[in-house]
C-alpha cells in the first residue's frame, strides 16, 4: 500500500466531498448557490434550460487498466457538454455523483475531480452539487448537466427538410481505433508484464478515446454567423446510428457520401493495420463526440470555409431509407451497427 494513500473512511462522505471540491468556484451568474446546502440554486435568466445526464460504469464504459482517473473525470464532463452542444445550447452547471468501493483512496478521488475541474474550466461550467455512495461493483460516475439557450436558437433532432445540407464536424473513427489499440496493449501486458506498451504512434487515436473534446467551438462558430441548424445530434454511438436517428425523427432519409466523410491519416493507417475498413470505423465506431447537423441551403456559403465542418450529404425524400453512396458509386442502405450499451 502506498505511503500516500488516505482511506476514504478516514474522512467520511462529507469530509471527502469537502476535500475534493474545495477549489471549485462558481463563475456563471445563473449559479446562485452551489455545494454546501441541501440543494443548489439556479436563477434562469429568461432562457430555455436544457438538461442531460450521462452514466459511466466501470467495466461497461471504461477500463481503469488503461484509463487514467483524471482523464475519466474530464471525459465524464465532456460527454455531457456534447449533449448540450447538440441542442445549440451553452452549458452552465453540472452535478457529479459517484459510487466507489474501498479499493479507491482519497487521492484517487482527487485525481478524478482534478479532471472534472479541468473540464469545468475548459467549458466554463460550475460544479454545484452531487452525491457519493459506496459500490460493490466498481466505480460509477453520473453527471447531470444544465445548459441554457434562447428559445429561437434551440435545435432538436427534428426539424430538417428535403434538400437541407448534412454537415459533420471534425473526423470519425479515431476514438474506436484508440480503444482497439489500448485493448490490444492491455492483452500484451497481461501475457508479459515486462513488455512496455507501444503507444507512441497512436497518440491522436488514444487521446480521442481517453480525452474527447465536446464541440462547443462549433456552437460558437454557428452563433457568430447567425446560423441555426435545422436539426442536430452528437455522434456518440457511431455516425451511421446518428444518421438513422435523424431519419427516424424527421421521416426523411439522409444521403451521405463516403468520400466526404472525414477521417485522419492515422485512423486510416491503423484501420488497415487492424484489418478493418476505415469507413466502417467512421460509420460504426462511436465515441467521436462530434456534431452531425443539417442546414438550409442558403447557409452553405457562410460555412463553406470553416475548417472543421464538412458537407457530407443531403436530406432526401420523405419516407425513404438513409443511404451511403460509396466511392465507386454504389448506393448502400445505412444500418445501425454502432455500439449498444445494453448488449450482452
Amino acid at each position: 500500500m502506498s505511503e500516500n494513500r488516505t482511506e476514504i473512511a478516514d474522512l467520511g462522505e462529507f469530509g471527502l466531498i469537502k476535500r475534493v471540491t474545495k477549489t471549485f468556484e462558481l463563475n456563471n451568474k445563473s449559479s446562485v448557490l452551489g455545494i454546501g446546502d441541501d440543494a443548489a440554486v439556479i436563477r434562469s435568466e429568461q432562457k430555455t434550460q436544457v438538461v442531460s445526464t450521462d452514466l459511466l460504469v466501470e467495466g461497461v464504459h471504461f477500463d481503469l487498466a488503461y484509463v487514467p482517473l483524471q482523464h475519466l473525470g474530464f471525459k465524464a464532463v465532456a460527454v455531457n457538454v456534447s449533449d448540450v452542444a447538440a441542442m445549440n445550447a451553452i452549458p452552465k452547471q453540472i452535478t457529479v455523483s459517484i459510487a466507489l468501493s474501498n479499493r479507491f483512496s482519497v487521492e484517487a478521488v482527487e485525481a478524478l475531480y482534478a479532471g472534472i475541474k479541468s473540464a469545468c474550466a475548459e467549458y466554463k461550467v460550475d460544479l454545484i452539487g452531487g452525491d457519493t455512495s459506496a459500490s460493490n461493483a466498481g466505480l460509477v460516475v453520473s453527471i447531470t448537466i444544465i445548459g441554457e439557450v434562447g428559445e429561437q436558437d434551440l435545435v432538436r433532432r427534428k426539424g430538417c427538410s428535403k434538400g437541407d445540407i448534412v454537415c459533420a464536424t471534425g473526423d470519425f473513427g479515431a476514438a474506436y481505433l484508440g480503444l482497439q489499440v489500448l485493448a490490444r496493449e492491455k492483452e500484451v501486458y497481461k501475457t508479459n508484464p515486462d513488455m512496455q506498451p507501444k503507444l507512441e504512434e497512436y497518440q491522436y487515436l488514444i487521446e480521442r478515446q481517453l480525452k474527447p473534446k465536446a464541440r462547443m467551438d462549433i456552437v460558437h462558430e454557428l452563433k457568430e454567423r447567425a446560423i441555426v441548424p435545422t436539426s442536430m445530434i452528437d455522434v456518440s454511438d457511431g455516425l451511421g446510428s446518428e444518421v438513422l436517428h435523424l431519419e427516424e425523427e424527421n421521416g426523411h432519409g439522409l444521403v451521405v457520401y463516403e468520400d466526404k466523410i472525414p477521417y485522419e491519416k492515422e485512423t486510416y493507417e491503423t484501420a488497415v493495420e487492424f484489418g478493418v475498413d476505415p469507413i466502417t470505423c467512421a460509420m460504426n465506431g462511436g465515441e467521436d463526440y462530434e456534431l452531425l447537423f443539417t442546414i438550409n441551403q442558403k447557409d452553405h456559403d457562410a460555412l463553406k470555409n470553416v475548417a472543421d465542418i464538412s458537407f457530407i450529404g443531403y436530406v432526401g425524400e420523405a419516407n425513404a431509407k438513409s443511404k451511403l453512396v460509396t466511392r465507386g458509386g454504389n448506393v448502400v442502405e445505412i444500418e445501425a451497427q454502432g455500439w449498444n450499451h445494453l448488449k450482452k
